[in-house]
């Protein structure tokens, strides 16, 4: 039985858990090592290069005192860099660190020198008597983690985004102004259809303001190709693209196509200040993308979206 995929945030807490599980051991190891040479520098050096050995994930690691000074160089696979008496306190790994973890993860941040996602462990070193006595930190660019990085699921419901303000506040002052799309709203509709029921075209970005289209083709899904008013009101168009059979692990049944398409047309043309101006359809995760004229956008199982009539619209803004 296939488990189904994590979505988003599923994967990403999964990703974090992964990783902590393999830095407990070292680090809690190399932070004892370090208790007993803590404030020699030198020593402190010698430990993390030895511990590196075991980290080769690892960009670099330093010791830090207590109020997130440096004690020690950054030590790399490459040797010993500048890095002593340097102040930590002010990075977005030592803001939110939970004191009461002996291993804190930070969340991914922009790292200052390379400008590329990165994390940082923080390792809590103790004394005998269980003083904390400062932090081992452990640098990593996430590019180079060894984890399982399996793609997560877009998730199927009803999400709503808010648009440029600016835009929402002027929309009772605008009127939609006919575009050469909108006066050949038939033909284009009834060329987009023929793409995508016949001619492997899966995900389509129609943009009624500016007349044009982005369509991306299941022969060629790398690439997209912008068809303009030109193109999308000439049904020879068609001609240009494969005959592919509609597949059949598409969310969409084929026969929904035009239905959605037609919905497009409607809330296009339904209203002079309130009006649709960009829409998006994928067949594989059933999604209808919506862009009105107030600048909001919704993404909506294609199912959710055939239930709703103009009136909701309407009303729902």
């Amino acid at each position: 039985m296939q488990l189904p995929k994590e979505n988003l945030q599923e994967s990403i807490a999964h990703q974090r858990e992964a990783l902590i599980g393999l830095l407990q051991e070292p680090m809690q190891q190399l932070a004892d090592k370090c208790s007993r040479e803590w404030g020699e520098r030198t020593r402190l050096d010698e430990l993390l290069r030895d511990a590196l050995k075991n980290l080769p994930y690892c960009k670099h690691l330093y010791a830090l005192d207590s109020h997130a000074v440096q004690i020690s160089d950054n030590v790399s696979h490459d040797g010993l860099q500048d890095g002593y008496g340097r102040d930590r306190s002010d990075r977005p790994y030592m803001g939110d660190i939970a004191r009461g973890d002996a291993l804190y993860l930070s969340d991914a941040y922009i790292s200052l020198r390379e400008r590329r996602p990165s994390l940082t462990a923080l390792q809590i070193v103790r004394d005998e008597a269980g003083n904390a006595l400062g932090y081992i930190g452990a640098y990593f660019g996430l590019r180079d983690l060894p984890l399982t990085r399996k793609l997560y699921e877009e998730p199927r419901y009803w999400r709503q985004i808010k648009g440029d303000p600016s835009i929402r506040g002027t929309v009772f002052h605008q009127t939609r102004a006919d575009s050469e799309m909108d006066r050949h709203i038939d033909t284009v509709m009834g060329v987009v259809a023929e793409l995508m029921l016949y001619q492997g075209v899966f995900h389509v970005m129609l943009h009624f303001s500016s007349s044009r289209a982005v369509v991306w083709v299941m022969e060629d899904p790398y690439r997209y190709r912008l068809l303009d008013i030109k193109e999308l009101i000439d049904p020879d168009t068609c001609l240009a693209y494969p005959r592919t059979p509609y597949p059949s692990n598409a969310l969409i049944p084929a026969e929904k196509i035009r239905t959605v398409l037609e919905s497009f047309r409607a809330l296009r043309l339904m209203d002079e200040m309130f009006y649709l101006r960009s829409a998006t359809l994928n067949i594989f995760n059933g999604i209808v993308g919506l862009t009105f004229s107030c600048d909001g956008s919704h993404y909506i199982p294609y199912d959710e979206f055939l239930a709703m009539d103009n009136e909701f619209w309407m009303g729902g803004e």
